[in-house]
């Protein structure tokens, strides 16, 4: 028996819109306020209860994943925003987008959390979101590290020489595989060897390989990963594939091989998130999974993707979370004719006639912070013009890429402030 709210998935910003009240959720007397919080970022709230005299309400922020309300009792699954009824977010080739830029990348790690300590959740296949996602960010790492060349490393083999000796002979094998068979002139040698066979190799083989037969129920993601299963398989044609993931916590990696170790940690999530047992994963679309509860940040994952664009159109004139005084914007724009101050919101008001005030207000103090004038090149004079000030925000209804003319359109309110849109991709929802 399904043990999620009302046994339907609920949608990031479901009743938190402005003019919204929250959702109704007072016919279930089990509830009471309360939030689920999201670890990585102090006081960031994914859903919240408010109970008062009117009633229970359920308001969703900009997170998407499943959780439990009441442990063990009560659990929420939030899938990615609807934007129409045919359509929703496609929160995967977002971030398949933002990580072709290896800089980009780097910060996929604070997208997601995962409570393994938590009780696991029922939810159908359909509604995995995480799964996907981590599997996007291996594969892409996978292609960064063939596009690199596979490591190569010593490591220890178990061969049946015949007529010679190598390394150290194996007794107990020996006298089983060839003394009792009466072949005298073999012996179970085991020695090191050098190549890219090498134990990390082999889980990296056994995971694409695993993760290609997981994603064949994802028909869209598949496709949309199939040219890197293509691109990376015959790097890996002389290895081994090897499922043993035990060992991986004792790994240790040079600087040089960065991408093996951030490979390796997202392997260890993935296995840890089926408790080891990939081989017994029913890969054949099952109607229901069960998993720990998870969360991904919507907001943070609009923010890498509009930085893969930007860096897409501007290049290194794009700075991403330059160090201010008071504060860390999220993009400077240091072209010497258009210094400009960039923000993201995940916020649907900035589509019509509206602002936050509190994002006004952030981004006037970060166009006077010391640091950041430095970082824009306009130093701390008194003489400094007003700085531009850009906001970008989600919106259907807009072109998928940057708009050239930054300054387009204005927000009238505010001298030198502008806003701009951004059309997110979409996918044809699953049923839940």
């Amino acid at each position: 028996m399904s043990k999620l709210l009302f046994n339907r998935s609920f949608y990031e910003h479901e009743g938190s819109h402005f003019g919204e009240n929250g959702v109704d959720v007072s016919r279930d007397g089990r509830l009471d306020s309360a939030s689920v919080l999201f670890q990585g970022k102090a006081g960031a709230k994914c859903v919240e209860i408010i109970k008062n005299q009117v009633g229970t309400r359920l308001y969703c922020h900009y997170y998407i994943g499943t959780d439990w309300l009441l442990e063990k009792e009560v659990a929420i699954h939030i899938a990615p925003k609807i934007n129409d009824q045919m359509q929703q977010v496609d929160y995967i080739s977002m971030l398949f987008q933002c990580c072709q830029h290896s800089d980009v990348a780097k910060h996929c790690k604070d997208l997601y959390e995962i409570k393994f300590d938590a009780p696991v959740i029922e939810i159908n296949h359909d509604q995995d979101s995480l799964t996907p996602l981590l599997i996007t960010q291996f594969m892409v790492l996978l292609q960064r590290i063939v596009k690199k060349g596979l490591k190569k490393s010593y490591y220890r083999v178990e061969r049946n020489l015949s007529a010679k000796i190598k390394g150290k002979i194996l007794v107990s094998q020996n006298i089983k595989h060839n003394l009792l068979k009466n072949k005298l002139i073999n012996t179970v040698c085991q020695y090191d060897e050098f190549g890219i066979n090498s134990f990390e190799n082999q889980i990296l083989k056994h995971m694409m390989q695993w993760s290609q037969r997981y994603l064949a129920s994802f028909p869209e993601y598949s496709k949309l990963l199939q040219p890197i299963f293509g691109y990376c398989a015959p790097a890996f044609e002389m290895v081994q594939a090897n499922g043993d993931m035990f060992q991986l916590k004792h790994m240790r990696y040079h600087a040089f091989y960065s991408e093996y170790q951030e490979a390796m940690r997202i392997v260890q999530l993935i296995a840890k998130r089926f408790d080891y047992q990939l081989n017994e994963v029913d890969v054949s679309h099952p109607q229901t999974i069960k998993i720990h509860p998870f969360w991904i940040d919507m907001s943070k994952l609009f923010e890498l993707y509009v930085l893969g664009l930007l860096k897409n159109q501007y290049g290194r004139q794009i700075t991403f979370q330059a160090k201010g005084k008071y504060g860390n914007p999220d993009f400077l724009y240091t072209d010497k004719n258009l210094p400009m101050i960039i923000d993201t919101k995940y916020k649907k008001l900035y589509q019509f006639e509206r602002y936050d005030i509190d994002d006004i207000r952030q981004l006037s103090a970060y166009a006077r912070d010391v640091n950041v004038l430095k970082h824009l090149g306009l130093g701390a004079k008194e003489t400094v013009p007003v700085v531009n000030c850009l906001i970008v925000y989600p919106d259907q209804a807009a072109q998928s890429m940057i708009d050239p003319n930054l300054t387009g359109t204005p927000i009238q309110q505010f001298v030198h402030f502008y806003k701009m849109p951004i059309r997110l991709p979409t996918i044809q929802p699953c049923a839940s």
